[in-house]
Order: structure tokens, then sequence, then C-alpha cells
């Protein structure tokens, strides 16, 4: 790069799993967009990018050329069980056009950015309060005030019987873990769901509408665990009526730990509209909901040991996923 400009970077967290800290040594950046969308500007030295999520930010270089390289650092931020990949990835941000009357063959020192623990997770979500939409004439918030359509969905990792034959790495051996909302494990079905409902199969049995808007059992979520972990299996579908205004709260549990989840809303951007730690208490928490200029997104991470609502319009027809 060149001193004193001001480049803007697109940033793509690619990785299937992990979320990423990123930061280049020396040099702050400053947000502007998330998932294609502009937000008010902020500075920051550190950025968070989600599975999926991408960012626009502005790095202003040095007025001058610098005697130094600068490192580029990415690596996971993991809160959750088993093993992961927690290695960083490197690059090398350098200043061209050095002037002529620099030393040949001197030894340029290599600066190396900080970057949180791998569990930080009260950075990620003081980064995270930090995304707000412009909400300007322009570029208007057009969060739902109204909500038509109210659904409380936990998630969490519990576990599931072990297939015959098969040697799973779950308690004893004898079950496998399992991803779930609401206590049920998604069953993928040998037809897609949109060709079922458009060919009129789910009167088959191939899947069913009634995904339960709220758990079946409820518990203290972030508390104790419950004894039983298992989770039922379904191929169990949420129908939801053209222009529907509908807020979902995700409420991560403690079943076999507490863990960050990324979560991506196929069709739609929505509207972070309120986040915290602990359970999600339904008197308390939505008096304090950001209705003005929340965030637009359409990946969010529910918070380790914690909650986020998002609020959206169902104005696109379709066969969609959370």
């Amino acid at each position: 790069m060149k001193p004193g400009k001001t480049y803007l970077l697109r940033l793509i967290n690619a990785a299937l799993n992990d979320e990423l800290f990123f930061s280049i040594a020396n040099h702050t950046l400053v947000t502007v967009e998330a998932d294609a969308t502009y937000v008010k500007p902020f500075e920051s030295d550190i950025i968070v990018l989600g599975p999926g999520q991408t960012s626009n930010v502005l790095l202003k270089t040095k007025a001058e050329y610098p005697n130094a390289n600068f490192l580029m650092l990415a690596r996971p931020y993991f809160t959750g069980m088993g093993t992961f990949d927690n290695s960083t990835v490197a690059g090398f941000l350098e200043y061209k056009n050095k002037p002529l009357a620099a030393p040949k063959n001197i030894n340029i020192p290599t600066l190396k950015p900080f970057l949180p623990a791998i569990n930080d997770t009260s950075f990620v979500a003081n980064f995270s309060s930090k995304f707000l939409s412009l909400n300007t004439d322009k570029y208007p918030a057009k969060v739902p005030q109204t909500v038509d359509k109210s659904f409380f969905f936990t998630i969490g990792l519990g576990t599931s019987p072990c297939p015959k034959n098969q040697t799973c790495q779950g308690p004893n051996n004898s079950s496998k873990f399992a991803a779930s909302m609401n206590n049920i494990s998604f069953t993928l079905p040998s037809i897609a769901l949109l060709q079922q409902h458009f060919f009129g199969q789910a009167n088959n049995g191939i899947y069913t509408t009634d995904f339960p808007a709220m758990p079946l059992m409820p518990f203290n979520y972030t508390g104790t665990p419950p004894n039983n972990t298992l989770v039922g299996n379904g191929t169990k579908t949420v129908v939801i009526p053209f222009n529907t205004s509908v807020q979902v709260v995700l409420q991560d549990t403690s079943i076999l730990g507490a863990e960050s989840h990324p979560l991506h809303l196929h069709g739609f951007n929505f509207y972070v509209v309120g986040q915290g730690f602990g359970n999600f208490n339904p008197n308390t928490d939505p008096p304090k909901f950001n209705l003005v200029d929340p965030v637009e997104r359409n990946t969010v991470g529910v918070p380790s040991g914690g909650w986020v609502a998002i609020r959206f319009l169902a104005d696109n027809p379709g066969d969609i996923e959370l």
C-alpha cells in the first residue's frame, strides 16, 4: 500500500464453522458496512466476523513511509466443546514506493497485532453492540414496530442415540452430539422442502408444519443443564403468512456447554433489535429493544450464554431456513 491513502477492504469470513478475530498491527479499521448494508461508521483495532458474514472497512495508511512491516492476523473465537483448528492465519501489509534515500538491506521490523483470547465473549459482545443502521432519509431503518408473529427458539447442543454398528463420540460412546432448535434436530429429507411444498407432498408426511413456536419443556436455559440431554429428530417447519411482521428470540442453552451460534436467515435481511446474557426475560427485555436504528444483517451470532432478538417482514414467499 501507499502512505497517506485510504483503502476500502472487503472482508469475507469464508470459514465453515469459525467466527474469526481480525486485526492489522498498528492500524485502525473503520467499519462502514455489514452484510451489504451501510452502518454508522465506527473505529476498532480488531473486528469479528462470523461464518458467511461480510464487512467493508476503511483503512487509512500512515502519512509517511514507516520503517516496518505489519502482520495481519486472524484466528477463531470459540467457546464450545470439542476440538477445532485454533491456528492463526497471517498475512502482511507492506508499504510501497520507498523513499529513494532509504538505506539498502536494512533490517525492517515486523510488528504483530494483539488479538483477544480465543474465548473472549465480552469483547465479541462489546464489538457487536457498536453496529447501528444509518437510519437516514436515503437509507432508512425499516424495522417492524409491531409484531404479528413471535417465536422463541432455544439453540444448543444435545445428544442423539448412536446409530447401530457405529462408534460415536458422545457420552459413553452410545450417543452422538446433535445441534437442535427447541430441542428438535433437523432431519434432512430426501426431497427438497420447496419441491415438497409446490408439489403438495407435505400431507404425505415427508415434512410437517408443527415446529413449536417456543420450547415444549421450558427450563433454566443458561443455568444448571437438565439431566436429559436427548433431542428429538424431525423435518418440522413453521408456516408464516405473506407480509407478516416476525420477531424471533434466539436463546443459547448450556445443555452441553454454552457457546456462540452464528445464524443466517436465507432470503431475508433482519434487524437485530436486542441482545443480552443469561435468559431472555419477556417482561423486562423488550422495552429495551432498539426500534430506532438497529443494525440490518443476514447473519448474527447468538451470544454464548445469552440471547439475541431479530425482527423482519416476511415479504419474500418461498421456503426459507434459519
